[in-house]
């Protein structure tokens, strides 16, 4: 605070304890000389308290310098004292006065000096204060920039997060959809069984078919065995022959049986084990393409030993043989 601003705030402080003009004027002149060492004038008096006409701080001036001249002096009116001495002792008491003025101005620019070193200081302090704020403001900027990042860092971590929602939605219904092509091929593969047994049936029938007129052969060559015995040698050969293929026939069908069994039963195996790894998304195409291939090679498999089987069946059906001719009667 400069030395203009204490005197003002000196002078408002006096105008609250003084509503009288001249009295006001009268504690300035005393505020700035004795205080400030500062010779009052009208012009000064009037700057600071600008109150009342411009008589008035003259007025008071000339009241101020006419008391302190008073005071400054002093009369010794002691009757028994002689007028030179009187006259001495009124200057010592007026040189005394005037050195205790000095006195007191000195001791006053050393409080004055004290004053404002430490407004200096306070100063100081204050520049200090505000350097430490400026820094705190700084650090609350940066903590604000941090927070504003972290809230952008959250606003990214959400978005991620929605698009791994939407990624696990989606998943979710590419995992409905295998299930779905899961169950089709079920359907096929249950289809394709159906057709199979039934296949299988057919050869059965043509099995039996084959039996049956393998054993009507048989009827037949026994009812001739009488009049050709050859013939009866030649037919019961080529029945157990017959017997013997359709044997094996049965032993090899039975055999063919037992590994549709075994593929059906690895088949199934398969597919539980496909349906136990739809989770893993980047095998599940293949793996389901591969099954199906498989599925559809071993049922074109089982139709072309099928047809294999009606063929054997068919190649081992007995001939069916000419009626033989009556022999001629001798004598006719």
């Amino acid at each position: 605070m400069s030395e203009e601003s204490e005197i003002q705030a000196e002078v408002e402080a006096l105008r609250e304890r003084f509503s009288d003009t001249k009295a006001l004027y009268r504690e300035v002149c005393a505020l700035l000389f004795f205080r400030y060492g500062i010779t009052p004038t009208a012009s000064k008096l009037y700057q600071h308290v600008r109150k009342g006409s411009m008589s008035a701080p003259a007025d008071a001036l000339a009241k101020f310098w006419e008391e302190l001249r008073g005071k400054a002096r002093v009369e010794i009116g002691h009757p028994d004292l002689p007028d030179a001495l009187k006259q001495a002792a009124g200057e010592a008491v007026s040189v005394l006065w005037t050195q205790a003025t000095e006195l007191a101005r000195e001791e006053l620019a050393v409080l004055r000096i004290e004053t404002r070193s430490e407004a200096q200081s306070a100063q100081a302090d204050l520049q200090e204060a505000l350097q430490r704020s400026a820094m705190l403001e700084t650090q609350i900027q940066t903590a604000q920039a941090k927070i504003t990042e972290l809230e952008t860092r959250a606003q990214a971590l959400a978005t991620e997060l929605e698009q791994e929602r939407r990624a696990h939605a989606a998943s979710e219904a590419r995992g409905e959809a295998l299930s779905r092509q899961v169950d089709e091929l079920k359907l096929e593969q249950s289809k394709s069984r159906q057709h199979f047994s039934a296949e299988l049936e057919k050869g059965r029938a043509a099995i039996d078919e084959a039996a049956q007129r393998a054993t009507e052969a048989e009827h037949r060559a026994l009812r001739e065995i009488d009049r050709e015995r050859t013939a009866r040698a030649q037919a019961e050969k080529q029945s157990e022959q017959l017997r013997s293929k359709l044997t094996e026939a049965e032993r090899d069908h039975h055999n063919r049986l037992l590994e549709a069994n075994a593929a059906q039963t690895r088949l199934a195996a398969e597919l539980d084990s496909t349906r136990a790894t739809l989770d893993e998304r980047a095998r599940v195409d293949q793996t389901q393409g591969i099954e199906l291939q498989q599925a559809l090679q071993a049922v074109a498999q089982y139709k072309a030993e099928a047809d294999t089987l009606r063929t054997l069946v068919a190649q081992f059906q007995p001939p069916t043989r000419p009626a033989r001719k009556k022999k001629p009667v001798d004598g006719h």
